[in-house]
This record gives structure tokens, C-alpha cells and sequence, in this order.
């Protein structure tokens, strides 16, 4: 028993941590940021004001997490996020393809409690930064609300992914809040005072059928008059979760301090939104459904953004200019939303796409007077139309991982986050960077200490693509579609493919490639032709008289024709694939994009692949092949598809597939890395959209590795992550290894982006 007097007053429990990197923020952006760094050798601190961790990414917000891939409705093709927030991604996957927003929770927590680096501290809000000079932070101060100690966190360097910036507020940092004018950095979408100048926040509401009816009687605070909402008669009685966006609210107040002021406003909306549902009798299949969970806490889209060396604005995403620090990359619309939200009487976003992905630079991820703190998630240094497309979690936790090998290397050399940004130090964080799986565009890996560059690689087979067979698939081209492929300079391959008519009729087929190397927009014809077709079966050959000036990727269009049955392949390869001229809504993708001329958008056309099940190849026949397939793009320091496979693929023929890796002296290996390829094309959504698998089809599941003496020194059954790190307990000394692998299915050939091996 403990029993003390009454005094005058007490104090809190006080606990001092001393650190390398104290990283403020636990959504995804703090947690890629934390984990990367731990796993480069940095002690960090990871502190979250929350019980749990994933901010609008986890189970008390439920967001879905995407980036680049924008649902598959743009045009940036294999463009999934890699490095640690790939790995969480995938991983979602893998254990949880229904979307279930507290499993996401589990698999966050369960990634950082496993690095050994980290110190997580939950329910800590940090309050107050201690400063050892006007621009350099020495500690921040929290209080847990749990455990009622109050925490000084002292390091070298500090990350601020805090969402509105607390430490960047609280050390004096510049900042901006709302948006520039047009004229500040030639922005031509900059938005109008009428329009608002702050996103707002949302709240979520999920429902449940109960198989019985369920009365409800609505709170004194519901919104009693829905038709204050503009849009309420397009909500329905079974759409719920982050689908309803666009209950939004608080643009035209502080979305920092009047947070609390909006979450009352949304919950009112929410509240009232469903006694209209279950009420208003307009929907008696709602009778049996009730509330099953209601956000505590909105999800916040905007407030302060802290200025860099570097502002990234509208033109560096449309122009996607080239930047000598680039780091990252985003790829999400720019998508602005009227101030005033779900009472707005405009669409609930303003969305426009770019034709690719966009670099980001390092110059955007730490603060320009204070020196020693990093940016990191949607407070970066960023226009507010560029945050627009900048703000999204995949690209947020994207550029935090930079941030990660940025904080390694500045304690490393002894440098401030400024001096990593120039030569020769920029060169090195992008070297570690994509030596952890990170893609920067235009950028390939030229890692010297890699074994295998000095070694020689054969394989028992390479992937001759002379033909995506045909299967009993039989599709109406009721929209227009492509085969996208890959070819060298020089002239284009005959083609063979496969139609029914239903009519005699004419079958438009274009060649079109893409005006920016990289792009998968097709904005340039480089030759059309008319083929007729008979009513019945047609074996069409095409015959291209166009040649390829550049290697990269072409676009075999297949205009739509409702008289026409298109034949499929069920064959899948790595960095092959179909693209349709079809419409999300979702993402304000209408098949073409025709933007008014003064807002500096481009126009252009979608063509965008289809999840699975669908999204079949074109069944087609290459005359001679397409020998993109060799071994020696394992080393050639590109992950992913981009103007090229970038993939060693075996032959389907092959049996038992397997690579050998030949020095001509012993090597001492400790450490192997391989890369797989689970389907950057594919968004993983992690919320309310179930997905076809858990395991992508490309993915090679089961693999051997056998030294010089054939004995088998490593075995993994059921593989289903990108990348794979194999570390020798005792170092491995070999003139030889040999990698068997299994191909994935009948119709997935055997395929490997990069093969690794270090001392």
C-alpha cells in the first residue's frame, strides 16, 4: 500500500531519452521514416500522440492508403511506392485482402515493435521543443496521458512528421498556411478566395446489415435538415467508410486550432446523414442495417506547410522537371476541394491528372532556418496547389523514407541535413536510398560493393516473347484497348492477333508511343491502319511500317468496335501488359482529360490497366520474339518496369529455372538480396476494397540457394514480399552460388528484377 500526506503541489514523473533521430508522428509517413532509419543502424525515438499507429491510415480514421497508382486510374503504370511502405503494403496484403482496418494496425505495430532500434512511445503529445540556438532544436518535451510521465527526447536530429508540424510550429520554423497566389510561382491552377484556399477534414461512418430491423433514433446534435447538403440525395444506404470523401468540412476555418470546432460540425453531418438513411424512408433497405463504428478523431487533409531550400510547385509536377536531388516521387492528381466541403454547391474535389510520375526533391524534406529538423509527410516544402498531389500517405511515407537514409548519413559525416543535399553527399543518399528498394525515376543503382558486378551470371533460360497464347477468354471490344510492349530501335515486329466479328466490318489499330520517355501516356501516332474484317473468326496480321527511334515502350490500340470479340491470353509476364481507354469516376478520369486552358493542365487520354481477374493480355503472336528478358538486367540498377522489363524472365519451357553466379576467385558473402516482383501496377488499397489475392501472381514463392559444393545453404517456401534479405549467421566463402527457383503458375513465368550479394 501506498499512502502520502498531503503537499502543496507534485510534479510528474520525468523520463529523459536520449537518441539519434527523434522522429514526432506515428501515421505512415513517421513509421517508413523510423523503421528505415532503425534499419540503417540509427537509434530512433518514435513518438505518437495516438493509441494506435497509421494516422489517417489506421482504424481510427480508415482511410485507404494509395500514391502514385491512383486506383489504376491515371496513366502512371508500375508505380506502386517501393521500399518500407511497399513492404507494409504488400504485407496488408498478404494477411489482410479484405480491407479490415484493424488488422492494418496490427501489421504497423507489429513492424516497429520488431526493430530492435526503435522506441515507440504511443499517447505522447509533444508540447514543447527545448533549442540549444535560434535554429537548432536540442529536445522536445510530451506527456503521456497513460502512464502520466511527461518525456524529454533529446537528439541530434529531429523528424517532424507530425501532420501540422508541431515541432516546426513550436522551434520557429517557416511555414505557410493556405494557398499562394497564381502570380508567386506562375500557377495557373492556384485556386480563388471563392474557391477556399484550405482543404478541410473528414469523418467516416461504417454500417452493417443485422438480419433484423434496427430503429434509430438520432442524437439532439444531428444535422436535422439534410438538404443543407448539396449532394445528399447521391448517398445511398450502402456506401459508407472513406468512399464518402467528400464529407468534408472546415476550409474556411483554422484546420489547426479550430479542429475541434470542425470534428462537432462532421459529426453532426454524419449523424444526420444517417437518420436520413434509416429515417426518411427513401431507403427501406436500410431497415435492417445499423451504425457499427463512427470517427472519434477526423482525418486532417491540410493545414501548415513548412518551407525547404526548395518549393516543388505546379509546373515541376505537370513539366515533370528533373531535379539533381531527387529523391522520391508522386504521381497522385492534383486534387484540390472547395473550402467549404460537403456544403459546397461544387464537386467535392477539382482533380486533374499529370501524364507521369514526378521526382520530388531532397531540398523539400527539411527546414530551411532550422538545422537539424527534417520534413516529412504532407507538411513538406510544397506549393499548396503542388501539396495538392504531394499530400496523399503512399507518396508522404515515400519521401519520409528518404528521410530515414538522410538522418543515417548526416550523423554518419557529421553534416546537417542541408550539406547531405550537395555533391558529393546527394549522390550517396540516392545510392542508399535505392539500395533499400526505393525508385527514383530517371535514376538506376551503381552500388561498387555489390558482388555481383564483378561476377559472371547465366541462367538456364531467358524469355524469348514470341507469343501470349490464346485461352477460351473472348472479350466485345466494347471499349478501346492496347497491348503495351516493349520494344527495341528499330523497326516493329509483325504481329498476329485474334477476332470474331459479328459483321463484316472495319478494325481501326493505331501504333502510338509516348511523347516523354518513361510516360506511358500514348500521345504520339506513329502510324494507323484499317484492317477488314470478315464475319466469323479472323487471324489479323499487322504489318507496321513505322520505326522505333527509341527504346521503350509502344502501344498496340485496338480501337473499340461493338461489332468485334477480341481474343485473350491468360498468360501473365513481368513488364508486359493491357491497358483499356476507360472510365473511373473515382479519380475524375472520363476516358479523356480536357481541362480548361488557363488552369495549366494538359489533355490527354487514359489508358489504364484493369484489376484482376480481368485485365487479361492481348492473345498475340511476335514474329522472331522480344528478347528484353536477358539475365544481365538483374545488374542493370532499375527494380521495376520503365522503358523496359528491366527483369530477368525465364522461359515458361523451363522446367526448373535457375541463375549461377561465377567468380573467378572465392568470394566472402554475408548477405544476399533478392527483388520480386509483386505487381507495382496493383494500388493495394488497404481499406474497404477487397482484393482477387494475397499473393501477387508474379511473385516467386519458393526458392533454393546452393553454394559451390550444391549444398543447399538457403531454402524459402511461400514467399510472398518484395524484397529478400538473406544474412548468413556465419559468412558464406564461395566461388559459386546457385539460385533454383519455382515459377509462380503455368502462366506466370519465373521472374527476378534484381539479384544482390554483399561481404
Amino acid at each position: 500500500m501506498i499512502t502520502e500526506p498531503g503537499v502543496p503541489s507534485r510534479t510528474l514523473k520525468q523520463e529523459e531519452i536520449i537518441t539519434k533521430l527523434a522522429v514526432i508522428g506515428g501515421g505512415l509517413s513517421g513509421v517508413c521514416s523510423a523503421i528505415t532509419a532503425a534499419r540503417a543502424g540509427v537509434k530512433v525515438t518514435l513518438i505518437q500522440d495516438r493509441p494506435v499507429l497509421g494516422g489517417n491510415a489506421s482504424s481510427e480514421v480508415r482511410l485507404w492508403v494509395l500514391g502514385a497508382t491512383s486506383h489504376m486510374g491515371n496513366n502512371n503504370r508500375w508505380a506502386r511506392e517501393g521500399g518500407v511502405i511497399d513492404e507494409l503494403l504488400v504485407e496488408n496484403m498478404f494477411r489482410n485482402p479484405e480491407g479490415n482496418a484493424l488488422i492494418f494496425d496490427s501489421i504497423l505495430l507489429d513492424k516497429v515493435s520488431a526493430e530492435k532500434n526503435i522506441t515507440l512511445l504511443l499517447n505522447t503529445c509533444i508540447y514543447d521543443v527545448r533549442k540549444s540556438s535560434a535554429d537548432k532544436i536540442e529536445g522536445v518535451v510530451g506527456f503521456c496521458s497513460q502512464n502520466s510521465t511527461a518525456y524529454l527526447i533529446k537528439a541530434p536530429l529531429f523528424c517532424d512528421a507530425s501532420g501540422d508540424g508541431i515541432v516546426g510550429f513550436l522551434s520557429g520554423a517557416a511555414f505557410r498556411m493556405g494557398a499562394e497566389s497564381s502570380d508567386e510561382f506562375d500557377e495557373k491552377f492556384a485556386p480563388t478566395k471563392e474557391y477556399g484556399e484550405l482543404l478541410g477534414h473528414s469523418l467516416y461512418f461504417y454500417s452493417k446489415d443485422t438480419g433484423k430491423p434496427v430503429k434509430y433514433i438520432a442524437p439532439s446534435y444531428a444535422l436535422s435538415d439534410i438538404t443543407q447538403i448539396p449532394r445528399y440525395k447521391t448517398f445511398t444506404a450502402n456506401e459508407f467508410g472513406c468512399k464518402l470523401w467528400w464529407i468534408e468540412y472546415g476550409g474556411r476555418l483554422d484546420t489547426v486550432h479550430d479542429t475541434e470546432k470542425i470534428k462537432w460540425e462532421l459529426w453532426k453531418v454524419v449523424y444526420g446523414v444517417w437518420n436520413y438513411i434509416k429515417n426518411s424512408g427513401n431507403f427501406p433497405e436500410a431497415e435492417t442495417m445499423t451504425l457499427e463504428w463512427v470517427g472519434m478523431i477526423p482525418g486532417k487533409r491540410e493545414s501548415r506547410r513548412f518551407e525547404g531550400d526548395f518549393l516543388l510547385s505546379q509546373k515541376d509536377i505537370v513539366e515533370q522537371r528533373q531535379h539533381h536531388d531527387a529523391v522520391s516521387y508522386g504521381g497522385w492528381s492534383i486534387d484540390l476541394h472547395p473550402a467549404d466541403g460537403v456544403f459546397s454547391e461544387k464537386p467535392g474535389c477539382n482533380q486533374w491528372h499529370g501524364k507521369g510520375i514526378y521526382q520530388i526533391p531532397y531540398r523539400c524534406m527539411y527546414s530551411k532556418n532550422i538545422d537539424n529538423l527534417f520534413l516529412a509527410g504532407r507538411i513538406i516544402s510544397v506549393t499548396h496547389v503542388a501539396f495538392a498531389s504531394t499530400r496523399v500517405m503512399a507518396t508522404s511515407a515515400y519521401s519520409a523514407q528518404a528521410v530515414g537514409i538522410a538522418a543515417k548519413l548526416c550523423l554518419q559525416h557529421s553534416i546537417s541535413p542541408r550539406e547531405l543535399g550537395q555533391d558529393p553527399h546527394i549522390k550517396l543518399l540516392q545510392t542508399e536510398l535505392m539500395k533499400t528498394g526505393q525508385h527514383i525515376p530517371g535514376h538506376s543503382l551503381h552500388d561498387e560493393s555489390d558482388l555481383v558486378k564483378t561476377a559472371s551470371v547465366t541462367a538456364s533460360s531467358e524469355l524469348n516473347l514470341a507469343e501470349l497464347r490464346l485461352s477460351d477468354c473472348i472479350k466485345p471490344l466494347t471499349v478501346s484497348v492496347a497491348q503495351l510492349l516493349p520494344l527495341g530501335k528499330g523497326p516493329v515486329p509483325q504481329l498476329i492477333i485474334h477476332a470474331d466479328a459479328t459483321e463484316a466490318t472495319v478494325l481501326e489499330v493505331e501504333l502510338r508511343i509516348s511523347s516523354k520517355s518513361g510516360n506511358y501516356t500514348p500521345d504520339v501516332t506513329l502510324e494507323a491502319i484499317l484492317v477488314p474484317l470478315q464475319v466469323g473468326r479472323n487471324c489479323i496480321p499487322l504489318n507496321f511500317t513505322a520505326t522505333i527511334e527509341e527504346a521503350g515502350y509502344v502501344f498496340i490500340i485496338l480501337q473499340k468496335n461493338e461489332q468485334v470479340q477480341l481474343h485473350y491470353s491468360n498468360d501473365r509476364v513481368t513488364g508486359i501488359l493491357s491497358v483499356f481507354n476507360q472510365i473511373n469516376k473515382a479519380v475524375s478520369n472520363y476516358g479523356k482529360q480536357s481541362p480548361p486552358e488557363e488552369i495549366g493542365m494538359d489533355t490527354f487520354e487514359f489508358w489504364c490497366s484493369k484489376r484482376r481477374p480481368d485485365g487479361q493480355n492481348i492473345a498475340l503472336k511476335i514474329m522472331g520474339g522480344m528478347n528484353v528478358f536477358g539475365v544481365e538486367n538483374l545488374r542493370n540498377g532499375i527494380e521495376r518496369p520503365t522503358t523496359a522489363p528491366n527483369a530477368w524472365v525465364a522461359s515458361l519451357d523451363d522446367a526448373s529455372p535457375q541463375l549461377e553466379i561465377n567468380w573467378d576467385e572465392p568470394q566472402t558473402v554475408k548477405r544476399i538480396e533478392l527483388l520480386f516482383d509483386t505487381d507495382y501496377d496493383h494500388p493495394m488499397e488497404t481499406v474497404l476494397m477487397t482484393h482477387p489475392e494475397n499473393v501477387m501472381p508474379f511473385c516467386i514463392q519458393d526458392y533454393e540457394i546452393l553454394n559451390e559444393k550444391e549444398e543447399v545453404i538457403h531454402s524459402t517456401v511461400g514467399n510472398h514480399q518484395t524484397r529478400n534479405e538473406i544474412i548468413f549467421s556465419r559468412p558464406l566463402i564461395t566461388e559459386k552460388l546457385t539460385i533454383k527457383l519455382k515459377h509462380p503458375s503455368a502462366h506466370v513465368p519465373a521472374a527476378l528484377f534484381a539479384l544482390r550479394c554483399y561481404t
